[in-house]
């Protein structure tokens, strides 16, 4: 299996076809899609045959914090090692592209019972020594 990992600009129709396939959409819109496509910092893909069959995306200040999100894998190619790529890649694309000399912070909201899976990239799972539980609220607008 010869997979192509790069840094790749998503059309918001791809982005939002591939969150149906991974059944992520939750009513996003193409406006939503754009917007988000536009503001974050980058995005790897991972191509099998020139199809998307992972994707991942961060977001964030790029000084002292960094948000994985959107790490999405194909069902059928899950187990593979692309999530893992794709999220060193990501993780490495921080160091890169931050501040020398600085600490920063690579944080994510892990699905859950995907925690494993990202302790297995170097994640922490939280509640832990010195941080408490990840929160987080969802604002239905209208």
């Amino acid at each position: 299996m010869d997979i192509v990992y790069k840094e790749y600009i998503l059309t918001a129709d791809e982005f939002i076809l591939f969150a149906d396939k991974m059944g992520e959409t939750d009513g996003m819109t193409k406006e939503q899609a754009e917007k988000s496509l536009v503001n974050h910092h980058c995005c790897i893909a991972a191509f099998l045959c020139n199809e998307i069959i992972g994707i991942g995306r961060l977001i964030g200040d790029a000084a002292i914090y960094w948000c994985l999100v959107d790490i999405w894998v194909l069902p059928e190619y899950q187990g593979k090692g692309i999530g893992k790529e794709i999220v060193n890649r990501l993780v490495q694309y921080t160091k890169d592209n931050s501040i020398p000399g600085t600490s920063i912070s690579v944080f994510l909201m892990a699905a859950k019972g995907k925690e494993g899976f990202y302790e297995k990239c170097g994640f922490l799972r939280r509640p832990h020594s010195w941080e408490g539980a990840g929160m987080e609220m969802e604002i239905n607008l209208e």
